[in-house]
């Protein structure tokens, strides 16, 4: 509710896009979902509405019919009032409902599934920052607290050493675990596509110790990087003509200088040279990494730069070590900077081999396809197992990804075409 305080109520019900939702339909759904846990947990719980059911459900078949998508911004009811109304509804019960937990046999399940339920919000919180983007962008005003300075120290590539690696999620003390040593709840919880943590092995390679930034980006522009289908998949290159495709997400040309658009306004794009491109797509990605000579790192390989510590003998929890995530270590939601910070802004967040922003300012691509780890086992009917097909692997968050939220096993996951959302990446070569 604090990120959607400056809208106004116009702003609540409109869908910018078929791939975008209505503000308003983000604070429904995300009560629906408690609600849907109200349904099958409390004893004589009634429904608040059969047609909120149907509006705000999202893509769950089992929960019965719901509204197309594309659809969610055709419908002026109900109402934002109503549907504040219907949060405040849902969050009343649930918190009666949680005191009353301790009485229940089942009350480690139930609160299982509000953790489950609560890390779904963060997932919305986030989905919002994206949505009120696109319908708004500089004309949302957020409180925005000021970019932090670069203390100019991530450059060039880390070398990575090969062998055996554990990838994925193991709780604390697990095998393959980091230990989490304060026990940081970002821990705690994982999603079963984290899991189970597995050996693999990689081979020695170089990865970038920053993300790639404007001013390279710009750079590979400049150099006919759209115009050369030499650089692209031939579904990026369809892609890139079909949508008259020049530059990333945001970016304007204006009297021949490209600018970039955001929630701060409309800057020149070498205003912001040093801060990490963003809303670019797979295809964009991996076009540029070719150009460089280079080519995006696998999700096993970004993992191991961010989490492995040769000298320690052991994998950290995080780039920085086992302490908690804090916002002087990753530009995170509660950072209030609504944007991606200049490279090198976040020394206190390096990793062992010194590669920089690898938790927040940016989701970053990998090559790798959203599939299930070997052993895979489904922990929530209808959640992730049911998009491990066509996507690819983001690592890492974004300047929009709630604190909590992330992991270093986090697997984010889109199509390649896709970059409405903070996605960016940095590039690896073979050693």
């Amino acid at each position: 509710m604090r990120i959607v305080a400056p809208l106004e109520i116009e702003d609540y019900v409109v869908q910018t896009a078929e791939f975008m939702s209505p503000p308003r339909w983000h604070i429904g759904h995300t009560s629906w979902f408690f609600e849907t846990l109200l349904q099958a947990h409390k004893p004589g719980y009634q429904i608040y509405s059969q047609d909120y059911l149907f509006y705000f459900n999202s893509y769950y078949e089992g929960f019965g019919a719901r509204i197309e998508r594309p659809k969610r911004g055709t419908k002026s009811r109900p109402t934002v009032r109503e549907t504040l109304a219907y949060r405040n509804h849902i969050d009343s019960v649930m918190l009666e409902f949680l005191d009353s937990l301790k009485d229940q046999a089942n009350g480690e399940t139930i609160l299982a599934l509000v953790r489950l339920g609560l890390e779904h919000e963060m997932q919305h919180q986030e989905l919002l920052v994206y949505d009120i983007k696109h319908l708004l962008c500089d004309q949302f005003a957020p409180q925005l607290q000021p970019l932090p300075a670069s203390s100019g120290k991530a450059k060039g590539m880390a070398e990575i050493e090969g062998g055996i690696f554990w990838l994925g999620y193991s709780p604390p003390g697990g095998e393959g675990s980091s230990g989490a040593k304060d026990g940081s709840d970002n821990y705690v919880f994982a999603f079963d596509n984290e899991k189970p943590a597995h050996q693999v092995f990689l081979q020695a390679f170089c990865i970038d110790r920053a993300p790639v930034s404007n001013a390279d980006f710009l750079e590979f522009m400049r150099d006919g990087g759209y115009s050369n289908f030499r650089r692209w998949f031939s579904e990026g290159w369809e892609t890139v003509t079909k949508e008259h495709w020049q530059a990333p997400l945001y970016w304007e040309l204006h009297d021949g200088e490209w600018m970039i658009r955001d929630f701060s306004g409309l800057h020149p794009a070498k205003s912001k040279a040093d801060d990490p491109v963003s809303h670019v797509s797979y295809y964009e990605a991996s076009a540029f990494a070719k150009w460089a000579g280079k080519r995006l790192p696998t999700e096993a390989e970004w993992e191991k730069a961010a989490r492995g510590a040769p000298a320690e003998n052991e994998s950290r929890a995080f780039p920085w070590g086992d302490s908690a995530v804090a916002q002087s270590k990753a530009n995170l939601l509660e950072n209030m900077l609504w944007s991606p910070a200049p490279i090198g802004a976040f020394p206190e967040g390096a990793s062992a081999h010194g590669c920089q922003q690898m938790i927040g300012d940016v989701w970053e691509w990998t090559t790798s396809d959203y599939v299930p780890y070997p052993g895979f086992k489904s922990d929530f009917d209808e959640y992730n197992d049911k998009w491990f097909v066509n996507q690819k692997v983001l690592r890492g968050g974004s300047f929009a990804t709630p604190q909590l939220h992330i992991r270093s096993t986090y697997r984010n996951f889109f199509h390649p075409d896709e970059r409405w959302m903070v996605s960016g990446f940095r590039c690896a070569t073979d050693l």
